[in-house]
């Protein structure tokens, strides 16, 4: 299993002899309904478009999910695995092969990888997006990933979870609350699945950001402060934190 973080929720996840695209954001700036007084990032160094993808995998249907440069960039015959708001902006977009996968539904790729949709992160008042269990079919390992810290109580039954990627500080607005959670929500998952390794997401990397909403954001704890959870809770997770654009290869 090799795993290459593209800054924010994009990574490049090798497993089973292929390569998923997660939720990619690889060109262009990331804006939320076009509002960049609001909210604006960029990145300092774009990395090249990989090739030679099999499948993108979308968590959801927001543009730092389902970013539509990126997505008008790629290959629209690429297969897409995507929860239903996702599915729409891909459709929208043309793309030819979509599997949407609903809460608890699983889809089978050439006999080698298992993609299970769990539930995810709340966006809005009744919408809730997917976080993706994903299973090497010839191994048995598992990658679980949720990228904003909302975890179900079904994880508890799953086995074999070899990593996990999700936030591990915790983002706040004042008078909101949490728009991310880390520290305790990712703890508690480790303590649920007990993975080998996990991986920070949503943090920024080589990003740069701006906008009003940057001065209302709010970052609590540290991968060094979850270091000493785990330490405290006697679990031997191993967290690893990744470099934008180098690969890391668990074994």
């Amino acid at each position: 299993m090799q795993l290459t973080w593209f800054d924010s929720n994009s990574w490049l996840i090798e497993i089973a002899d292929k390569r998923i695209l997660l939720d990619p954001w690889l060109v262009g700036t990331l804006t939320f309904g076009n509002l960049n007084w609001l909210f604006e990032g960029k990145k300092c160094s774009p990395p090249p478009i990989p090739e030679n993808i099999d499948f993108i995998l979308l968590s959801q249907g927001l543009e730092d999910h389902a970013h539509p440069a990126t997505l008008k960039e790629l290959d629209h015959n690429i297969a897409v695995v995507a929860s239903p708001n996702a599915t729409k902006v891909c459709q929208e977009l043309g793309y030819q092969h979509i599997t949407t996968l609903n809460h608890g539904e699983s889809h089978i790729i050439d006999g080698k990888i298992e993609i299970k949709a769990v539930k995810g992160s709340p966006v809005g008042p009744t919408l809730v997006e997917n976080g993706y269990i994903i299973k090497d079919l010839t191994n048995g390992d598992s990658l679980y990933y949720e990228p904003h810290g909302f975890h179900s109580q079904n994880l508890q039954t799953e086995t074999n979870i070899k990593a996990i990627i999700t936030p591990l500080t915790n983002i706040k607005i004042p008078l909101i609350g949490p728009v991310i959670k880390g520290q305790k929500s990712a703890l508690e998952v480790c303590k649920w699945l007990k993975p080998e390794y996990i991986l920070p997401t949503a943090a920024g990397g080589d990003i740069e950001f701006k906008g009003f909403l940057i001065n209302l954001l709010k970052e609590e704890g540290s991968l060094d402060s979850f270091r000493s959870m785990l330490k405290n809770e006697n679990l031997s997770t191993q967290v690893i934190e990744p470099q934008p654009y180098e690969a890391v290869t668990l074994s």
